[in-house]
Order: structure tokens, then sequence, then C-alpha cells
């Protein structure tokens, strides 16, 4: 009898029983800082006193201070409270990348409670709308920047399947060109040195600390600027040019096929009409954050002179404030980062939020597979979702940071992916040999001890 006993009790120490959701508790909270998948991205580990691990990701580009301040306001608890947790930690949220770090816990915290009751998250969310989520292509021009080559970019994406296609268009591509443009005199070549000294110094080791922060700074104060402010106009010729770019674009890749169009620069929305009136005239699936979202009354003036829909919010943390967008009728599309929203269920309540407006929502994504898989949990459950974004066509070793045996390979097959069955997100192991080779090298550590930030607490009440 001894013997059985010990037989059953030795099995179970190395069986993972997931009976036991309701006494599930987070043990600690980890990180990896990875490069090239495409953007700079902390992925996160979530461990548990059950052996389950939550995979989350901080938005592209965001400092992982934002979710590690986190930690002690989650050690001790159930992952599986996710409302309950969200609704403790959102306050130290913020928009753009200030969101990531919020965001990108309650996506592991979704992740641990599907592994806990062993269902995919968009189960949870209420099933799906769709078994596949279209994926839209964002491209990039290697050598000279023409419409033509762009629209031979686009096309080479079209033959790998894609049936949505992204592409930039903005002052960038026509500040060399004399006459394009007008702003006081000598402020276009200042901003351009301020990130060209910037970045030089950055690749230069004897460049002192403090040097590198007067630089950053002051590249800082530039890039700062937000687009009504910085008395930048495009001219006709700059018109002409932008025009002539797009329509050899469409001479490539014809009109059938959506192509979006992002990255217009910091110009005011009145060259923001007159840009949008020069290229209504080729069919384009939307005009992104042509100029910040905050301002609501400018994005009306602008729905209400071009016939284009209109896109914005990627740096818009929380539903409640997507709303004045939607109320004013200043927006076709809205543009979700599950990263920066506040996550799964908050994406999910934004677009259902929308679709009483009679609004589609598209999601961006410029992140890992991680962040790839909980937005095509958000899309699945959401029925105005139109298409995700894809940012990574080009790097060959995106697909192998995670280790999800029941998903395909490459996760991506003719612009689609296939909407995960397995539990949570799908993932069932990160990849840490393929993780290891592409760490950032300032922030080199692979799932380090973070017990820095146990007991890293305040006063957070918001009220008295």
């Amino acid at each position: 009898m001894a013997n059985k006993k010990e037989t059953y009790e030795s099995t179970l120490a190395h069986v993972n029983t997931f009976s036991s959701p309701s006494e599930l508790r987070i043990t600690d909270i980890r990180f990896a800082d990875i490069v090239g998948a495409p953007m700079h991205c902390s992925l996160i580990k979530v461990y548990t006193n059950q052996g389950l691990v939550g995979f989350g990701e901080v938005r592209d580009g965001a400092d992982k201070v934002y979710a590690q301040m986190l930690k002690p306001r989650l050690l001790g608890e159930n992952p599986c409270n996710i409302d309950k947790l969200f609704r403790r930690i959102k306050q130290f949220g913020g928009h753009a990348r200030q969101g990531g770090g919020v965001s990108g816990i309650e996506i592991a915290l979704w992740d641990l409670a599907g592994k806990a009751y062993g269902i995919p998250i968009y189960q949870m969310l209420g099933g799906k709308f769709r078994d596949k989520i279209r994926m839209y292509c964002d491209t990039d021009v290697e050598g000279k920047d023409t419409g033509t080559a762009m629209g031979k970019a686009l096309k080479k994406r079209m033959e790998k399947g894609f049936t949505f296609l992204k592409m930039d268009l903005g002052i960038g591509q026509i500040i060399d060109e004399p006459g394009t443009l007008s702003a006081p005199l000598g402020f276009l070549e200042e901003w351009r040195a301020a990130n060209r000294e910037y970045w030089q110094a950055r690749r230069n080791p004897n460049v002192s600390v403090e040097e590198l922060r007067r630089l950053k700074n002051r590249q800082y104060e530039y890039n700062n600027i937000a687009h009504p402010f910085t008395g930048i106009h495009v001219t006709e010729k700059g018109l002409d040019m932008l025009e002539q770019y797009v329509a050899e674009v469409r001479a490539e890749i014809g009109y059938e096929v959506p192509l979006a169009i992002d990255h217009f620069g910091h110009i005011g929305v009145e060259d923001c009409i007159k840009l949008g009136r020069r290229i209504d005239k080729y069919n384009l699936a939307w005009m992104e954050d042509m100029i910040p979202w905050q301002y609501t009354n400018q994005w009306k003036r602008l729905a209400s002179a071009v016939s284009t829909p209109l896109c914005t919010g990627e740096d818009i943390y929380l539903k409640e404030n997507f709303k004045p967008l939607l109320e004013s009728g200043a927006v076709s599309i809205i543009h979700p980062d599950v990263l920066t929203t506040g996550g799964i269920l908050e994406t999910k309540k934004i677009g259902d939020m929308a679709q009483d407006y009679g609004v589609a929502m598209a999601i961006h994504m410029a992140e890992s597979p991680i962040a790839c898989l909980a937005a095509v949990h958000v899309a699945a459950a959401t029925e105005n979702f139109l298409a995700l974004e894809f940012h990574s066509v080009d790097v060959p070793w995106w697909d192998d940071i995670i280790i999800a045996p029941k998903l395909p390979k490459p996760l991506v097959q003719n612009g689609f992916i296939h909407v995960p069955d397995a539990p949570g997100l799908g993932i069932e192991e990160l990849n840490d040999e393929v993780i290891a080779q592409h760490l950032h090298p300032e922030v080199p550590g692979l799932w380090e001890p973070t017990d820095e930030w146990n007991h890293y607490v305040g006063n957070d009440r918001l009220w008295s």
C-alpha cells in the first residue's frame, strides 16, 4: 500500500493537473528584451505556484519599467481575476507606449486563465466570429524610395497571399527635393541635424553619458512638436510629387487591392486636407494618423473635407478615450494596439463600442508573436474587425520566438492567421535559444530575477 501511495504521489509531482484554478497565485514576473522582431520589445513571463507561466509583452519601443512597477501589486494574487487586477493597475498606464506595461501584463493574465481552465482566450471573450484573421502587410522599400519601387514591393506581398496592404507616404519622402516644403528658415535643417547627431552619438562608444543625454533631449524637443505647431507646409510641387507617388503605386498593384497610407509627417490639418483631396481618387482603404488623435475637432474638419476613410487609435489608452472621436463621426476606422489600450478585454470593448457607431476596427501590431496572437484572439471575438497589421514579413526568425506545436508554421500563411484552439494564447513555451540570439545589446538579461521590485509599493489610491 505504501508503494502504491509513493507511486501515486511521485506521479503527481511530475504532472500538472490544472485542477485548482481558484488556488492559482502569481509568484514572479520576469523579462527579456529583444530587438528586430521588428522593433525593440520586452517579453514578459508571469510565473505561478502551479507551474503555469503566462506570456505577455510590453509595447514596441516602450520601457519595461512600466510593467516592472506593477509587480508588487500582483504578487500573491490569482491571475484568473483579470478584471479585478486590471482595475488595480490601470491607473499606472497612459497613452501610447506608457500603456505598454499594464497592457502587456493583462495579456499574460488572460494567457494564464486560459491555461488554467484549458480553453483559448477567444472562447472566454464570448466565442469567435471567424476562424482565420486577415493580416494587412505594412511595407518598406529597400534602396531608392519611388512610387514604382514601392508598388513592386507591395506586389511581392500580394504574391505571398496578402490581400490588404499599407505603405508610408509623407514629407520625409520629399524633404530633400528643393521647393517641396516651406517652414521657418533653418527649422527643417535643425530638426534633421538633431536626429542625425543623436543617432550618431548612440553608435559612438566614446560619447559621454551627459552628452548623449543632452543630444537626446534636443532630439526630443523637435520630435515632440505636434503637427499644428511645426509651421511646415507642403507646396504645390510637393503635393504633385506625393500624388505622383501614389499614382505609380496603383499602376503597379492595380485598384482592387485595399491600400492604406501612414506616416504623413508633422503637418497641420489644412495641409492634410490638401493632400487628402489630391489622393482621394486612388481608392485608398484609409489615411492613418494624419494629425494627433487628441484633436477631435480637427479630425471632424478633415473628415468633412475628404472622402477617403480616416483611421487613428494606436496611441489611445482605455475605451473612454476613443469615445469623443466616435461620437463626433470623425473616423471611419479605429485602430487600437492591444499593447496600448489596456489589453485584450479593453480592446474587445473598444471594438464593440465602435460598432455601435458604425465604425470598423483594424488592429495595430508591430511586435512579436505574443502580441500578435493576443490581437488574433480579440479579432476573432469582435464582429466589426477589418484587418490586423503585420510588420515582420522580412524577419525570418519571427515565428521561432514561440513554441506552439498546435499552431501552423509559418504562423502567417497566405496573408491570414488561423485562430488558435489551444489554451490561452496558444503558446506552449518561448524559445529561449532564439530569444538569446536577439537580446537587446543594452539590456542583455534573459529572465533574470526582479526581486528589487517585490516590495516597491506606495499609497496608490486616487481619492481621499
